[in-house]
């Protein structure tokens, strides 16, 4: 079982956005009872609270159900629980470098997207409209197929 946490500042906008995307991309690719998906943010102002309500309208209208999100703050020791820890942007990677333990995977999640240039963050909406989540989205599904194509490799037997 591989487990995977999306990681942004307060876990109501991009990495929800994306652990939901993220969830759906893996069934659809077969790979759903082989990774468990999580997310959380660095602070922890928002703990306990529900996705912002732009994020999940936008989620909603493309089919997606964010509606039993509930904000947390990614915990030093989850670590050891994860094999890989995904940061939205430069801000919340160089965060979680500076606790990782030595081996961590931690990387910035629009890595996975091929088309997507070096270093490319996923911005936070959170002060714009919803056009912002809505760009938000169209980056997180690309990351989301090529995370999916890269959980199928690492995943797949070998013979």
């Amino acid at each position: 079982m591989t487990r995977v946490c999306l990681v942004c500042m307060g876990n109501i906008c991009r990495s929800p956005m994306a652990e939901v995307v993220v969830r759906r991309v893996l069934e659809d690719h077969g790979l759903g009872d082989e990774v468990v998906v999580d997310s959380a943010g660095t602070g922890g102002w928002h703990a306990g609270m529900p996705m912002d309500e732009r994020a999940l309208r936008t989620l909603s209208d493309e089919g997606y159900d964010g509606s039993l999100h509930r904000a947390r703050q990614f915990d030093e020791a989850w670590f050891a629980e994860r094999d890989l820890v995904l940061a939205m942007d430069l801000d919340n990677l160089r965060a979680l470098r500076r606790i990782a333990p030595p081996g961590a995977d931690v990387r910035l999640f629009r890595s996975f997207d091929p088309a997507a240039p070096e270093e490319a963050e996923v911005p936070d909406p959170y002060y714009g409209g919803i056009d912002g989540f809505r760009e938000v989205l169209r980056m997180v599904e690309a990351a989301a197929e090529g995370l999916a194509k890269h959980l199928a490799e690492r995943n797949r037997p070998v013979r």
